[in-house]
Parts: C-alpha cells; sequence; structure tokens
C-alpha cells in the first residue's frame, strides 16, 4: 500500500491535495481506512461524498472526483474495502497475471481473518493466515504471487484451466516450480494441493513432491511387486546414481523436472547416463507419472531387465577412476 508520510502538506493538515496525490497512486480510489490515518474526521469525509469530491464504491472505499470504473480501479477498490492485509487473489489475481482471462464482474480478494462481512461485487476468501511468502505487488496492486494464485486456482477451476494457466506462466516466463512446492508445502491442508499436483504431474510430469518421495515411490513399488529392493544413492562407476541393483547392470534414475532447471544440469545428467550405458550399465529413467500411473509396465520392465543375468562387466587393469563433477 501507499506510504502516506508522503502525502500530507507541509502544514500538517490534510486536504483535497493530499487525498488526490494518494487517489493517483490507487487509479483514483482511497479508503476510509487510509483517510483516517491521513487525519480526516469522519464529519470530513462525509462532507466531501455530499459535495461530490469523494464518490462511495464500497463500503468504506471511494473514487476520488469521478465514479468511472476501470478493470484497474476495481482491483484496487476491492482489495482497499478489507484493509492494509488484503490482497486481489483467484480468478482476478491470475487475470491481473495474464495467466487467464475472468468473465466475472466479481472480483476476488483474500485476507487473513474471521470477522470480515461480505460486500457487493466481491467474493471473499478468509484464511487464518496469509504467508508474506505468498504475497506481492503487480502494477500497485497487491496480490498473491503467481504460484499462490495457481494453487488458489486449483481449488475453484477445472483442472484444464489450471493447466493453461500453468503454459501460460510458462510462456510468460513467470512459471517458478520451486516457487509452487514452497507454496504447497507451507500450506498443507489446501482443497487445491491435489488437483494442482494433478497438473503438474501432466505438465512435468511431476508434481512438486521432494526427491525422497521419489524415491520412497519406487521401493514401494519394488515391495508390492516383490521385485528386489535396490541400493539407492549408489556409486556406480565413480558416479552416483538414484537407485542400483548391486550385481546387475540395473540403474534407475528419478527424472524431476526441479532436479533439471538448468540445460548444464540437464546435460551433465545425460552424460553420465551416456558413460554408464558405454560400461554395460542399463539406465532407466523413470518419472512420477510412471511410478503412479504405468506401474504394471515399470514392473515388467524392471522384472526383465532384473531377470536378464547380466551383470557388470570387471574393469581393466589400471581403469582410472571417475569422479563425478
Amino acid at each position: 500500500m501507499v506510504d502516506l508520510t508522503h502525502v500530507i502538506d507541509a502544514s500538517g493538515r490534510p486536504g483535497d491535495l493530499e487525498i488526490a496525490t494518494l487517489a493517483n497512486r490507487q487509479y483514483g480510489r482511497v479508503a476510509g481506512w487510509q483517510l483516517k490515518q491521513l487525519g480526516l474526521r469522519r464529519g470530513a469525509v462525509q462532507w466531501r461524498v455530499r459535495a461530490g469530491r469523494l464518490h462511495r464504491v464500497h463500503r468504506g472505499v471511494y473514487a476520488v472526483g469521478h465514479s468511472v470504473p476501470t478493470q484497474r480501479s476495481a482491483w484496487m477498490s476491492a482489495v482497499l474495502a478489507f484493509g492494509e492485509a488484503a490482497v486481489l487473489s483467484h480468478r482476478s489475481a491470475a487475470h491481473h497475471w495474464d495467466l487467464r482471462r475472468s468473465a466475472s464482474a466479481s472480483v476476488d480478494v483474500t485476507v487473513p481473518g474471521r470477522s470480515f462481512r461480505g460486500q457487493k461485487g466481491i467474493v471473499l476468501h478468509q484464511v487464518r493466515r496469509l504467508d508474506a511468502r505468498d504475497v506481492t505487488v503487480k502494477d500497485d496492486i497487491p496480490i498473491t504471487t503467481v504460484a499462490r494464485t495457481l494453487l488458489d486456482n486449483a481449488e475453484v477451476l477445472r483442472e484444464r484451466q489450471v493447466e493453461r494457466m500453468i503454459e501460460e506462466a510458462e510462456r510468460l516466463r513467470l512459471f517458478d516450480l520451486v516457487a509452487v512446492t514452497e507454496t504447497c508445502e507451507r500450506n498443507p491442508g489446501r482443497r487445491g494441493l491435489l488437483p494442482l499436483s494433478a497438473c503438474l504431474g501432466r505438465a512435468f510430469e511431476v508434481p512438486p513432491h521432494t526427491k525422497s518421495d521419489l524415491e520412497r515411490c519406487l521401493l514401494i513399488l519394488c515391495r508390492d511387486e516383490n521385485l528386489p529392493l535396490p541400493v539407492m544413492n549408489a556409486i556406480v562407476e565413480g558416479y552416483e546414481v538414484d537407485a542400483h541393483w548391486r550385481g546387475t547392470v540395473v540403474i534407475v534414475e528419478l527424472d524431476s523436472w526441479s532436479f533439471h532447471r538448468t540445460r548444464r544440469a540437464f546435460e551433465r545428467d545425460h552424460e553420465r547416463d551416456l558413460y554408464l550405458k558405454l560400461e554395460g550399465y542399463e539406465v532407466l529413467r523413470l518419472t512420477w507419472r510412471q511410478l503412479t500411473r504405468e506401474r504394471a509396465q515399470v514392473t515388467r520392465t524392471l522384472r526383465a531387465l532384473l531377470g536378464s543375468g547380466r551383470t557388470p562387466r570387471a574393469p581393466g587393469p589400471g581403469a582410472p577412476a571417475r569422479a563425478w563433477p
């Protein structure tokens, strides 16, 4: 929100100039609680309403000079109506981030606390707490971050609509899977977690889970399907691999987009795979989608590879140790 100490005149007495200065920074809108902070009494506000200098937009929110609305003034008005901690959210935030246009005339606002009364034209989302890391400012309007906006919309939109938002965020270079993961982790119990995970799973073949979750999923599959358990994070030919069945040539790498965020990391992993294959190993890359939705196919592949009887070839005399960078 605007720092009100910079809009009071030298005399210390607020007037129309100071109100206009504040309104200019907020798309022509001011809140009653801001006018109070400026030093205006209730009677002074009411006099300006009667004189046509202030026009009531919402309870406690006024347009300055005229009441002609714009999209951004409508967003700002709705946020101002619920105090300093309120932010634009859900469908309205998606629209402001250019992730998805909203045809609704209502504005979505999220505010921490449970004591607020709704207002016409505003869809109010009251939450127990709103983490500061889930909030930012875009074009002077307090708003949920892109990551929090995706999580919120996963509760109110269809999954395909959320997938398109993810695609658009990527196109605009606004998408950050790490940020989405962290947002999900600090908002447990949200109804949007499962549908958002499903959308991310289809988009990147991995939802916002850690590497250990993927490892656990592989071990559970092996246990359920009576397959031998691999050694996790094993060293093979000087490289650390995600899973290796000792005495065999079978290696599994667990693919997660979040662990290949740079092109160099992606290329380095594939350089390692090429080297191991040249040494006679079978490197099988598995994604979260495959481990959870294609278990039968994964099981058949692992069982065939493990049952092939192939063993690692012995290194030649004087073979140099390979150090993983």
